[in-house]
């Protein structure tokens, strides 16, 4: 059952405790609700894709109390801090490169070297990011492909019985996507138009470009942002899929029990857990590249996993992660 929670002391206690402990929670921003998951819980941020029915590992936005949490996780220029202390709290999102120390869960920004942050607008998600004392990832809480949600009963007819709780803060009063800045290139980008307006970003901070930003162009891939198409991360040496075994100058990213004899080996699930899996993924391509490379092997051998459920989206990495290099 999902519990249907009022934003007073106790409603945004018993959110936080289930955040902390790995569950799903429904929150209201000031832009639409998110599907909220503890960022640094990997097996949490899983399952968010699951309970969307997600087909893609796209990223998702981290949320913070403040300018400074989020600071404290992604590298903010210039650009970063004015447009923060304009807009935030506020419907823009800043994609920005992850610190190094940063503890949010790869899989939470598809396993890019970016991440997406903003601090919401709204009192009882405020009250509740400060509650948990860690970021949280946050999609809209929809289920994949329909309406963004603005109230919670819109929550709940797509997702109740999927998720542990939604914390009923009524309407949403802007009730579209935060905007989406890119601000890792030499140039701001904008990624998804929403609550904050272009001219509003442009006033602060100069021209800005639309769409791709110019590192998205890197072996034919697209930068990170949500609400766009992804890929997503991909190892620097060639991924062989549908493997069974591994060769001798191989690296294997296993599901299930690894052949005898196989060298270096990454487990994504001895058991095939695909929440496991998804779990692991973006770990494992990065450990086994490093390690492959560190050892001269040639190539990354991927064991099968099902294309079903929580499958579809491994599935639609892996084949990212082995398409032909530009």
């Amino acid at each position: 059952m999902t519990e249907l929670l009022h934003p007073d002391a106790a409603g945004i206690a018993r959110a936080a405790d289930l955040l902390r402990g790995g569950g799903l929670v429904a929150f209201a921003t000031e832009t639409v609700y998110g599907l909220g998951a503890d960022a640094g819980n990997a097996r949490a941020v899983a399952a968010i894709f699951a309970a969307k029915g997600r087909p893609h590992f796209n990223p998702l936005i981290s949320h913070y109390p403040n300018a400074e949490a989020a600071f404290a996780h992604v590298e903010a220029n210039a650009a970063a801090r004015r447009l923060a202390e304009a807009f935030w709290p506020g419907p823009l999102t800043l994609v920005l490169p992850r610190r190094a120390t940063c503890p949010v869960a790869l899989l939470a920004g598809a396993g890019l070297e970016t991440m997406a942050v903003r601090v919401p607008a709204h009192a009882d998600a405020l009250a509740l990011l400060r509650a948990v004392g860690r970021p949280v990832a946050a999609p809209s809480a929809n289920r994949s492909g329909r309406v963004s949600p603005t109230t919670a009963a819109h929550v709940l007819a797509g997702l109740s019985g999927r998720i542990d709780a939604v914390l009923d803060s009524g309407p949403c009063p802007v009730g579209v996507e935060s905007t989406v800045l890119d601000l890792t290139g030499p140039r701001p980008c904008l990624l998804r138009p929403g609550g904050v307006t272009r001219e509003a970003i442009v006033a602060l901070v100069g021209a800005i470009e639309r769409g791709m930003p110019p590192a998205a162009a890197e072996i034919g891939r697209v930068l990170p942002s949500p609400g766009m198409m992804a890929s997503h991360y991909a190892p620097a040496l060639p991924v062989r899929l549908n493997a069974r075994e591994a060769a001798v100058d191989e690296a294997l990213l296993a599901f299930g029990p690894a052949p005898a004899g196989a060298g270096v080996v990454f487990q994504l699930s001895v058991s095939g857990d695909l929440a496991e899996a998804a779990a692991n993924l973006f770990t494992g391509l990065r450990a086994l590249d490093e390690e492959a490379g560190r050892r001269g092997l040639r190539r990354i051998a991927v064991m099968p996993v099902p294309k079903e459920g929580l499958g579809l989206a491994i599935n639609d990495r892996l084949q990212r992660a082995a398409a032909p290099r530009a």
